[in-house]
C-alpha cells in the first residue's frame, strides 16, 4: 500500500486508516459517531470499510 496521496487503489479505498485524522474525521461525520467510538470499532473488526459500517449499524453507539 502506498502513503502517496495521488495513486488511487481500489484496495485502499475499501480500508479505513486509522493512523490518519481525516480518515476518521471522514467516518465520525459520515456514521454520526465519536472518534474514540470509530477507534474502538477499527480494533474490534478491522479496518474494512464495510464491516465497520455493519458494526455501527448492529451496534449503534450510545449517548
Amino acid at each position: 500500500m502506498s502513503d502517496d496521496k495521488d495513486l488511487k487503489g481500489g484496495r485502499d479505498r475499501e480500508q479505513v486508516a486509522a493512523g490518519q485524522a481525516y480518515e476518521i474525521e471522514y467516518f465520525q461525520h459520515k456514521l454520526g459517531v465519536s472518534r474514540n467510538d470509530v477507534l474502538e470499532a477499527i480494533s474490534k473488526v478491522g479496518n474494512d470499510r464495510e464491516a465497520l459500517e455493519k458494526y455501527f449499524r448492529d451496534h449503534p453507539p450510545v449517548g
